[in-house]
């Protein structure tokens, strides 16, 4: 081991990125793999979010931006989220950021100490574990469980908080689940959070991306819940921008201003054409995110009863693009069972053991690819679960 690598501290982990990276190298010696692991969109980026970009580039807008962000798009942000989610924000309470991504690592900077314990709702998205520990503090996974398709348990919660919790990271619809916690267990956190004084993260990527008998609602526009509320969003999945990097953060306005100076420092701002693409985004034509929307409901009502018939057991998703899967009736462990999978059939999906979820009986399906290729998917997926059902009896 190289000198570096020796010193790097502790508190940076390697999670499953080694799985990852094995499972990309067995797909890249393979012809007619179907990935239905990614959590990247498989529709391009409209096209009027594209032609804004251009036009951009051509005004020569290409210079840096104050580090919140472009005005015009941090007012298109502020509206968008009192039209969506009733949430209200003004513009100089709003932070573009490069991606969601950079504003997990941004408020955790500001937020956690070395010794803070911070409850993620989980199976989860585990760069918040990393960023996390890249302050010193504690990742607290808050289980949740197939018989509630996932959904949140405020009584979960309550019996994890100690003298050392400092927040908790409300992720609805989640990844990996796609589990959307309904209203009233929304109002139970809140009244959780004020009762032990807890700062709450809420992570709404995903909220725009609802399907039918779901309802999302927003925590901060609870009484008592916007001054200890950061609401996180972006454009990656609802607009197909995951490569654009844009994202934001919503939050009090003395936390952002006390933010701004470590948001420069990590990145100066947001790219200055993919702000003017956001922007397109917001104020455009809603019709071509209205249509992937559909698409996405009708590949998770064919999906869901897919599974059903090759008897596999999962949370019904409330949203996003996600399926978690229970594999556990073929013998396998997750991780087994994916590249088991991978090898035979040439369809790739990730093990639970990715989102935090340690010897896992789970896989995450994404349906991100479309109709016709996830009916050949789930086609070879049944021949090999049927295989492996008939080793295991």
């Amino acid at each position: 081991m190289s000198l570096l690598h020796d010193r790097i501290a502790p508190r940076i982990v390697e999670e499953d990125g080694a799985f990852r990276t094995k499972m990309l190298g067995i797909a890249a010696q393979m012809d007619d793999v179907i990935a239905l692991g990614r959590g990247d969109p498989d529709f391009h980026t409209p096209q009027h979010i594209v032609e804004a970009a251009k036009a951009a580039l051509d005004a020569n807008q290409h210079h840096y931006t104050g580090p919140t962000g472009l005005p015009e798009l941090r007012q298109a942000i502020s509206e968008n989220l009192t039209n969506e989610y009733d949430l209200d924000y003004t513009p100089d309470e709003i932070m573009v950021t490069a991606g969601v991504q950079e504003s997990i690592t941004l408020l955790m900077l500001g937020l956690c100490a070395p010794g803070d314990e911070v409850l993620i709702t989980s199976p989860r998205f585990t760069t918040y574990d990393t960023a996390v520990h890249l302050c010193g503090g504690v990742p607290v996974p808050v289980p949740t469980y197939l018989r509630d398709d996932f959904a949140l348990d405020p009584d979960e919660i309550e019996k994890r908080i100690t003298d050392k919790t400092r927040m908790f990271v409300l992720v609805s619809p989640n990844n990996p689940t796609g589990a959307v916690t309904p209203p009233e267990v929304i109002r139970r956190i809140a009244e959780l959070a004020i009762r032990h004084d807890l700062l709450i993260i809420a992570d709404e990527i995903y909220a725009k991306l609802i399907y039918d008998g779901h309802e999302h609602l927003s925590i901060a526009t609870l009484p008592g819940m916007k001054e200890r509320t950061i609401t996180l969003n972006g454009f990656s999945k609802t607009y197909a921008m995951t490569g654009w990097r844009v994202g934001y953060l919503a939050a009090p306005l003395d936390f952002v201003e006390k933010m701004t100076e470590p948001r420069h420092t990590l990145s100066i701002n947001t790219c200055t054409v993919s702000q003017h693409a956001a922007l397109a985004a917001l104020n455009g034509p809603q019709a071509p995110i209205d249509q992937m929307h559909a698409e996405y409901a009708e590949r998770r009502a064919w999906l869901t009863q897919a599974l059903e018939d090759a008897g596999l057991r999962y949370g019904a998703p409330g949203g996003a693009f996600y399926i978690y899967t229970d594999i556990s009736s073929t013998g396998m462990k997750a991780k087994d069972f994916c590249e088991g999978l991978l090898r035979a059939t040439g369809v790739m999906v990730f093990p639970g053991d990715m989102f935090g979820d340690p010897d896992s009986d789970f896989i995450r399906i994404s349906y991100l690819q479309p109709l016709d290729m996830i009916r050949e998917a789930m086609r070879r997926i049944a021949g090999f679960v049927a295989d492996k059902k008939k080793g295991a009896a």
